[in-house]
């Protein structure tokens, strides 16, 4: 029901996913995932509505990809799993390959760097040439610099700051700013679900350096926002 709900209100896919990547979350078994995402999948599926996959997991991808799933939402950029690349080959859908050091349980304690914006920009960039070697086309990679995975708010901010530059690797941008804690820092907001004003805010700066794929909860609020910001500038 949900996920008829966001496609009615202008989603243009769902992103489906049956392993928690927040900070410091634990690792979920591959069989356990497949089955937490199976039902939804099929549901989903059957009513026509595109999904995104959120999954580290070969397998995962795999049983998705055969389920009818349109595009592979990987947080640890295809380095997880290393059979990963070739299950995307394989298929030769979409993947949005994103930033996070290490893990999720451990992130947090890796966001060390020379430069945040480089150093997230040489390893999408490196991911992008990996995905080339093993026959993925580059017109089917999307590239996610990973809001609040690894950083910390002044690392957020910077590369908020400076989205545009990664437009210089030839793929579409993806940004996950929904409801994320980045907001709380600047607005002191601490429910998520009362962080609406400041994603609507960070997606149009988003969108105002060439990001047009967003990765939201408030799905009609922000399609409402994006029209009017559209309308308005064009």
């Amino acid at each position: 029901k949900r996920a008829k709900q966001m496609f009615d209100e202008g989603a243009d896919f769902i992103d489906i996913g049956g392993e928690s990547t927040r900070p410091g979350a634990d690792q979920v078994d591959v069989n356990n995932e497949i089955l937490r995402v199976m039902p939804a999948i099929q549901r989903i599926t059957n009513l026509k509505i595109p999904i995104s996959l959120d999954t580290r997991n070969s397998s995962t991808m795999e049983f998705g990809l055969s389920s009818g799933v349109s595009i592979i939402n990987d947080v640890s950029g295809l380095k997880h799993d290393l059979k990963s690349v070739k299950v995307i080959s394989k298929f030769q859908k979409p993947i949005i390959i994103m930033h996070m050091p290490g893990t999720p349980k451990n992130m947090m304690k890796k966001n060390k760097y020379n430069d945040v914006v480089l150093d997230v920009y040489d390893f999408l960039e490196n991911r992008v040439s990996l995905c080339e070697e093993y026959g993925i086309n580059k017109s089917n990679i999307i590239l996610d610099p990973g809001i609040g995975f690894g950083k910390d708010f002044e690392q957020n901010l910077s590369i908020l700051k400076n989205l545009s530059i990664f437009h210089a690797i030839g793929c579409p941008i993806m940004v996950g700013i929904s409801r994320k804690r980045f907001i709380s820092n600047i607005s002191k907001e601490e429910v998520p679900k009362k962080r609406l004003g400041g994603t609507v805010s960070a997606s149009l700066i988003a969108m105002n350096q060439g990001v047009n794929i967003h990765r939201v909860h408030d799905v009609s609020d922000i399609v409402q926002s994006i029209k009017v910001f559209q309308q308005i500038i064009n």
